[in-house]
């Protein structure tokens, strides 16, 4: 592997296209709990990332009993079988129930899920605030320190 230097807009530019990641959060067994989540076309990454649920699901809860969580993205292979690009993520989670700063990453996609938008019974959307990422391409990797 080559160690190469990616600044956050490069990698951002790479990662455009992947719209799921896995969150990886700590369950209360001590375990790590992962699931798959869409960031729904929001990708204008600055090193975070932005997700919806509703308040009942296990991520809430772990989320507010620990909040360093991890995602992992997995782009798509190239038409000239160049290896994916992989990106794992650690950072800290936060809650966000606040409907103005929700609206501000609303995409129509969302509505199949949250039928009354934003203004859902039970609606959260989940922040995470990179600390660190690293990713790999082919014989290429890297890191960045948030």
């Amino acid at each position: 592997m080559a160690r190469t230097e990616r600044t956050l807009q490069d990698l951002a530019k790479a990662m455009a296209r992947i719209d799921f990641a896995m969150l990886q959060t700590h369950a209360a067994s001590g375990e790590i709990a992962g699931r798959p989540m869409s960031n729904n076309g929001d990708v204008e990454y600055d090193g975070d990332s932005y997700f919806f649920g509703y308040e009942g699901t296990h991520f809430v809860g772990e989320i507010q009993a620990n909040p360093a969580v991890a995602l992992s993205f997995t782009g798509a292979k190239s038409l000239l079988g160049k290896p994916p690009l992989f990106v794992a993520v650690e950072g800290r989670g936060e809650l966000i129930r606040d409907k103005a700063l929700m609206q501000a990453h609303w995409h129509k996609e969302l509505d199949r899920w949250f039928e009354q938008g934003v203004d859902t019974p039970g609606i959260v959307m989940l922040k995470v605030g990179a600390r660190r990422i690293t990713w790999w391409e082919g014989m290429d990797e890297g890191e960045i320190r948030l």
